[in-house]
């Protein structure tokens, strides 16, 4: 009597890896943190993006009876300003040039800082310590009275004060930079590449680049929030943006007189502030655990 045979088990296929970038992704979405700064990052792009159609009023529609209205007056939720103006339409509205202050000068300074640092740690010897130590000139200064003294060279104004953040954040961006493409520089593939007779440029785009720029944009986000207050601190000082542009450090200034009569309105554009910071070095340091290998 005959029988069946058994049918034969298949072994099981193989998980496909998801490579590198595809364990961050993975870590980054199981960080609760993560989602509280990207949900706190899309609500401040939002009001950048649509602020002039989603504010409840003219942002610079004055009123000289309606000046300094505590928050929950009719009409006025979050109050109003020293000229009677909508202080929740001018937050709404701020933070089109607030967002953009800050975001602007780290993006330049990403580009050209990884460059610098990229081509320092990349050629090495006199071409790293001459690059390196004019670097170096610029951490003799802090930040905070390096973009003062540039905006007051350059004079106010929106551009110069674009052009004085950037020049402050490109330094510890290209450190950044110099510091991983030297660690790169040494491991094995890219030695492997070299041997093999691949040209300098070709190792850089190939092998460099694609491992250097993730740590470097990692600590680009973190800047974006020390970009914010530095911007805010220009313009409460009159370095940056000109009134009466709704923006959150101009509006601190503008408010500080009335401290001591509405001290909650003139701490709202602070509040903007902080919450703005909180959320993007909520986002930095999900990134940063993120592409963590240990």
């Amino acid at each position: 009597m005959s029988t069946l045979a058994a049918p034969a088990v298949l072994p099981a296929a193989p998980a496909k890896s998801r490579g590198y970038w595809g364990n961050v992704g993975a870590r980054v979405v199981r960080d609760p943190g993560f989602w509280v700064a990207a949900a706190l990052v899309l609500a401040l792009l939002a009001m950048a993006l649509f602020g002039p159609w989603i504010a409840p009023a003219d942002p610079q529609a004055s009123s000289m009876f309606s000046r300094l209205k505590p928050i929950g007056s009719e009409g006025y939720p979050l109050g109003s300003d020293e000229l009677g103006r909508d202080m929740l339409s001018r937050l709404i509205v701020g933070a089109r040039l607030s967002l953009f202050m800050g975001i602007t000068p780290v993006v330049f300074a990403f580009f050209i800082g990884s460059a610098i640092g990229i081509l320092a740690g990349y050629a090495g010897g006199i071409t790293n310590t001459v690059i390196m130590r004019t670097i170096d000139v610029f951490y003799a200064f802090p930040s905070v009275l390096l973009a003062i003294a540039l905006s007051g060279a350059l004079g106010a104004g929106i551009g110069n004060a674009l052009l004085s953040l950037t020049i402050v954040f490109i330094p510890p961006v290209a450190r950044v930079a110099e510091s991983v493409t030297t660690q790169v520089r040494s491991r094995d593939y890219v030695e492997a590449a070299r041997a093999s007779g691949a040209g300098a440029f070709t190792i850089v785009r190939v092998h460099v680049l694609g491992n250097v720029l993730g740590p470097i944009f990692v600590y680009a986000t973190s800047l974006i929030a020390v970009s914010m207050i530095l911007a805010s601190g220009l313009s409460f000082l009159g370095l940056g943006v000109k009134p009466p542009e709704p923006e959150w450090g101009l509006m601190l200034n503008t408010l500080r007189t009335a401290i001591y009569v509405q001290p909650w309105v003139a701490a709202l554009p602070g509040a903007m502030i902080f919450i703005t910071s909180i959320a993007f070095n909520l986002l930095s340091d999900a990134l940063r655990a993120a592409m963590d290998n240990k």
